[in-house]
């Protein structure tokens, strides 16, 4: 039966149509963001993991940024405790050289006191962004932000706890042993402690090789095998400093690589993460290009039956002639 008032082909070829309109839309937007989950309305559960873990590589990466200063720090303190090997090896050099009954003491006095000058300058140029971790000031702690979940990265938000080695209220000396229970971002602390050359320097600037003495209240010069002995006693405590400045610089290095290795850990940790979130949510672009072919070519056949559907009712003049 035909009817003027219903045509079904016609309808039939319109929902085609309407589907065909509807997936070549879908595919246009998958080409032109590169996303084939942009929203919650393409994959609820795709779209609330790939939030989440894309919540976690901001974590890391804002942690990484926190690592970057650490390293630079340490790194400029372990250049200056290299330098304090360096020169306290000098320093020791000459106290040895003055061992001699005949020398000029006065000049070689002269030129500890230079060294120990120097030595004070550098203590002060090892510092990086205001951090100095050569002067004791950090010798004790751990100088570290810890973040207890996603949501408290910012100062003040749940589960910040703020710590001395802060930078303006952000946590900059964070973290190793990261990892997600259940909803909650887990980051746990790292050691990192500075050491003290300032102690050092303090400690050698009392030496005085003319009179023997170790103090900056001497008592009255020594003299004959007094002098000879106690001149010994200046030169073990000098080879004690350079020791304790080579762990001091041992140290440092340590630290630092325990940091690299870190950083390079975390960004090994957002590359997967990125790459799972891509996993899910990236389109195929290939995959889209050829699907936008053949939708380009069904939306012109459906376009096509639905004018042949539509010249349908025009056959009915025909009865009537």
């Amino acid at each position: 039966m035909s009817s003027i008032n219903t045509n079904t082909q016609a309808m039939n070829a319109l929902s085609t149509l309407r589907d065909v309109n509807k997936n070549l839309s879908t595919t246009q937007e998958r080409i032109s963001t590169g996303l084939k989950i942009s929203s919650a309305k393409d994959n609820a559960a795709y779209f609330s993991i790939s939030e989440t873990m894309k919540g976690d590589s901001a974590m890391y990466n804002s942690i990484q940024e926190g690592l970057t200063l650490t390293a630079n720090s340490l790194k400029t303190a372990r250049l200056g405790a290299e330098t304090f090997v360096d020169m306290i090896g000098e320093f020791t050099e000459q106290v040895a050289f003055g061992q001699a009954g005949a020398m000029n003491h006065a000049d070689i006095q002269k030129q500890l006191g230079e060294l120990v000058s120097q030595l004070k300058t550098v203590l002060d140029q090892s510092t990086f962004n205001g951090e100095n971790w050569v002067d004791g000031t950090r010798v004790d702690g751990t100088y570290t932000g810890l973040v207890a979940d996603a949501n408290s990265v910012a100062p003040g938000g749940a589960g910040y706890i703020p710590t001395q080695g802060d930078v303006n209220g952000v946590p900059v000396n964070v973290v190793t042993g990261v990892g997600r229970e259940g909803a909650t971002l887990k980051v746990t602390k790292m050691e990192v402690a500075g050491v003290d050359l300032k102690g050092i320097v303090d400690r050698l600037s009392k030496i005085d090789i003319t009179t023997g003495q170790v103090t900056t209240a001497p008592g009255a010069p020594l003299t004959g095998a007094d002098l000879e002995t106690a001149r010994n006693a200046i030169l073990t405590a000098a080879n004690t400093e350079l020791k304790a400045a080579i762990t001091a610089a041992t140290d440092l290095g340590l630290s630092e690589k325990s940091v690299e290795t870190q950083q390079e850990y975390l960004k090994k940790l957002t590359d997967t993460i990125d790459t799972g979130v891509g996993a899910m949510v990236d389109a195929d672009m290939e995959a889209e290009a050829a699907r936008l072919q053949a939708l380009q070519v069904q939306q012109q056949l459906a376009t096509q039956a639905l004018s042949i559907a539509n010249q349908a009712p025009q056959n009915l003049v025909s009865l009537f002639r």
